[in-house]
């Protein structure tokens, strides 16, 4: 049920949380300071665009991160 301008950024999301194994709770609160972000998107309710900004760009800059990381 979540909405349709919020369907990219949510799968978005989804691939990040499959690909860390961090959970959506965690993933919320560490971004935004809300733990319940990514179940309210889920349930169709709408984000202001300063926070999907912020959503999108924790995941810019952990992406950005895991790449120079040493192994």
């Amino acid at each position: 049920m979540t909405l349709e301008c919020h369907v990219d950024l949510v799968e978005k999301i989804d691939a990040f949380l499959a690909e860390t194994g961090m959970s959506a709770s965690y993933f919320g609160k560490i971004a935004v300071g809300n733990s319940e972000v990514v179940p309210r998107l889920k349930s169709g309710r709408s984000i202001t665009g300063k926070t999907e900004a912020r959503l999108r760009d924790f995941i810019a800059q952990r992406e950005a991160g895991q790449s120079g990381e040493a192994a």
